[in-house]
């Protein structure tokens, strides 16, 4: 026996008061910034090694901590805040401050104890060597008479 159910039109959508609490949760209780910061990043692999590059402007090399778990690549760190002046009156304030981090899966197994990051004109310039066992290999052919 089929069993007929009353649509109501408007119940999928968002009261916008849902939407009022939605939006000022995002931009001032916990901002989407907080985590991944929407820093740069660049990935890609060559023969013997996959490098990630990452902009990360006004952070000092200390502040940044790089952890690879199997073939997950963890970047943490923090821009520290500049002291606030009450006398300034902003027309626009975008530069974020706060713990960012960015968690990429790297496409081949890497050596992590010979990894090497450097750092120059705020990039992060990270170069890990490839296993041996995912390197290409060549076979030679040999003729058979």
């Amino acid at each position: 026996m089929n069993s007929l159910m009353r649509r109501e039109p408007y119940d999928g959508a968002v009261s916008l008061q849902k939407a009022m609490d939605r939006l000022f949760e995002e931009s001032f209780v916990r901002p989407a910034f907080s985590q991944d910061m929407n820093l740069a990043l660049d990935m890609y692999e060559t023969d013997q090694d996959v490098v990630v590059k990452l902009a990360v402007p006004g952070v000092k090399p200390e502040d940044i901590e790089v952890t690879v778990v199997g073939d997950t690549l963890t970047i943490k760190g923090k821009v520290e805040s500049e002291e606030e002046t009450k006398e300034r009156n902003y027309h626009l304030r975008e530069r974020r401050f706060g713990q960012f981090a960015r968690t990429v899966t790297l496409p081949a197994p890497v050596q992590v104890d010979t990894t090497t990051a450097e750092f120059e004109n705020g990039v992060l310039t990270l170069t890990a060597p490839k296993r041996e066992e995912v390197k290409p290999k060549t076979v030679q052919v040999k003729a058979v008479s």
